[in-house]
C-alpha cells in the first residue's frame, strides 16, 4: 500500500514538474512553435523528476556502475516514450477539439494518469531488473 500512494504522490509532482514547465516555458516564449517546446521541455523536466523518484522510492533501485546507470536510465526513457504517446495523445487532441489551454492541461492530466498507470508495470517488469535495496 505505502509503495502505491508513494507512486500516486510521485506521478501527481512529475505532473506538476511538467505542466508548470510548459506554463513557464508558454510565459516566456510565443510564436508559432512555443506550444510544442513548451511540452517538449514539459515533458523532459516530468521524465527526469519522475525516474529520480521512482529510481529510488518505488523501485529501490541501485546501479551497479555507470553502465548500469545509463542502460536503466535508457530503459526508463524508452519506456516513457511510449506512455508519452498516450500522453500527447490526449493533450494535443483536446487542444485540437476544444482549442483552449484549459482543454489542453485537462486532457495533458488525463493521459498522464493514464500513461504512468501504464509505465508503472513497464518499469516493474522491463526497466527496473537487478539490484534493489533493502526496503528501509
Amino acid at each position: 500500500m505505502r509503495t502505491a500512494v508513494l507512486y500516486v504522490v510521485f506521478a501527481i509532482l512529475a505532473t506538476a514538474v511538467n505542466l508548470g514547465t510548459q506554463m513557464l516555458v508558454e510565459l516566456l516564449l510565443t510564436g508559432e512553435w512555443a506550444t510544442v517546446i513548451a511540452v517538449l521541455a514539459g515533458t523532459l523536466t516530468g521524465v527526469v523528476a519522475k525516474y529520480v523518484l521512482d529510481k529510488r522510492w518505488i523501485f529501490r533501485h541501485e546501479t551497479v556502475n555507470a553502465a548500469h546507470g545509463v542502460k536503466t536510465f535508457f530503459l526508463y526513457g524508452v519506456m516513457s516514450g511510449v506512455t508519452t504517446l498516450i500522453f500527447w495523445g490526449f493533450e494535443f487532441g483536446f487542444d485540437a477539439l476544444f482549442g483552449t489551454d484549459a482543454a489542453r492541461y485537462t486532457g495533458a492530466v488525463i493521459g498522464l494518469a493514464i500513461g504512468y498507470a501504464a509505465k508503472y508495470f513497464l518499469d516493474k517488469n522491463v526497466t527496473f531488473q537487478g539490484p534493489r535495496e533493502e526496503p528501509a
